[in-house]
């Protein structure tokens, strides 16, 4: 006769946590059942509030600590566990590497079935303010006042988080001040119920190695009141402020930025230096958040490529071309595509800025370009895969194949969606055999991966 469990939601249990799973619940056994509760760390004997038995796990929240694990950390955060961002402040660093590593080990065993130890994660040279972008969604506070932050968790009420511990500490100053703009010329604030209101978002973007900060509002509409007050106002007060940008989003969407975008101050965008490589960022380009983590993802990249002079390198994805210029130098030719047009006109003045001349860029999809590619009969040595957290398309897949390089580099944001691709790659006669785990998110359930892919000519 089946044993029949009994155990109801909110009543209480004791558990020990053993590991902690990709989106930062520790994970237990109890009567058989998979436990998942979130903020506890692997080693704590916890006393577990049941929220809710599935058929074959149950859901917990944390009642409180009845051993802490030595693995533990204080968070230091006030918002902790509100917030949506971090979810592994509590675990000492060492412990979330170790975490992490394993993740990337039970995606790529598990999802993509292939027996690969991973590498253990490099770990950020930065844990704290290694972000170099944030985006600030705007709400009202309880006395209508603006209030600048994320979202609470599983919610779209907005918090303020101007204090962020994992931003730069000046982002709270400049919201300070543009929080005191607002007030000043009565700025209204977005409703996304309604959708109604002025002022939708506040973006900031930092270069790590220029100082150079740049500043986007996004505005449900094209014009915003006192816009050279503003700029007076930023300018003034904060010297490295090099760009300021107002950005037109009047759809019911939950993307941030619009289509449209006018500079009132300075330049388009900012300058950085990654990899060696000058780099011009627009505020709708894609540029790593962690520039110090991002250095070492790229240079694994590069390991991984193995490029001895000569070959024909091909950087899908390639964003402003960071990437691929890094390692222009080592290749005969350098072909990039990205399909966001801004970022490959930052692509092009960066290689010309690099005096590279042995590159072209290409404005398209990715997949649509690679069977472009193909057809036209360019036949790359090396392909550089980085695509977002989707990951790529089989036609893109497919493409990539049909080329027959020798070695694909698979840079990933979303290592789960990187073993996948590694099954259909596989199917196509191309073999993983080295993945690096590279945490560029610390305290948060985010951790990037480098695999090689080489093909199979028997």
């Amino acid at each position: 006769m089946e044993k029949k469990l009994l155990i109801k939601e909110k009543s209480f249990i004791e558990t020990e946590i053993t590991a902690v799973t990709n989106e930062g619940s520790g994970i237990s056994r109890y009567e058989g059942m998979v436990v998942f509760t979130p903020f506890t760390a692997p080693g704590d004997k916890a006393r577990v509030k049941i929220a809710k038995v599935g058929k074959n796990c149950i859901y917990g929240e944390l009642d409180s600590v009845l051993v802490p694990s030595d693995e533990r950390t204080e968070p230091e955060c006030d918002v902790f566990g509100e917030c949506g961002g971090c979810s592994l402040r509590h675990i000492k660093y060492e412990a979330e590497l170790r975490e992490k590593t394993n993740w990337v080990r039970d995606h790529v065993q598990r999802i993509g079935g292939f027996d690969i130890e991973p590498l253990p994660a490099i770990g950020s040279p930065k844990t704290e303010e290694y972000r170099n972008k944030a985006i600030y969604q705007v709400g009202k506070g309880a006395k209508g006042e603006p209030v600048f932050g994320f979202y609470r968790k599983k919610s779209h009420e907005v918090m303020d988080c101007r204090n962020c511990r994992l931003q730069p500490k000046e982002f709270s100053d400049i919201l300070e001040a543009v929080g005191f703009f607002v007030k000043q010329n009565r700025i209204s604030i977005y409703d996304e119920r309604s959708h109604s209101g002025l002022l939708r978002a506040v973006y900031i973007r930092k270069a790590e190695a220029t100082g150079e900060t740049g500043i986007c509002l996004v505005l449900n509409g094209d014009k915003l009141p006192g816009e050279k007050l503003l700029v007076s106002l930023l300018s003034t007060q904060f010297k490295n402020i090099v760009s300021i940008v107002l950005n037109t989003n009047k759809e019911r969407t939950n993307v941030v930025l619009g289509k449209k975008s006018r500079t009132i101050f300075g330049k388009d965008g900012i300058t950085d230096v990654l990899c060696g490589v000058t780099v011009d960022i627009s505020p709708a380009a894609f540029y790593q958040v962690n520039r110090s983590g991002a250095e070492i993802l790229y240079k694994t990249a590069a390991e991984f490529a193995n490029l001895s002079g000569g070959e024909l390198l091909l950087d899908l994805y390639c964003g402003a071309g960071t990437i691929g210029l890094s390692m222009a130098e080592k290749a005969g030719k350098l072909i990039g595509v990205e399909i966001v047009p801004e970022a490959i006109e930052n692509a092009k003045i960066n290689a010309e800025r690099m005096g590279v001349k042995n590159a072209e860029f290409i404005c398209g999809d990715a997949g649509s370009a690679a069977s472009e590619l193909e057809k036209r009969g360019t036949a790359p040595d090396v392909i550089i895969l980085d695509p977002p957290r989707k990951g790529c398309s089989e036609d893109t897949l497919e493409a990539v194949a049909k080329m027959a390089p020798k070695r694909v580099v698979y840079v990933s944001c979303n290592t789960a969606t990187m073993a996948r691709d590694f099954k259909i790659m596989q199917s196509f006669g191309y073999e993983p055999v080295k993945v690096q785990p590279v945490d560029m998110f610390p305290k948060t359930a985010h951790v990037e991966g480098v695999g090689l892919m080489i093909k199979n000519f028997d």
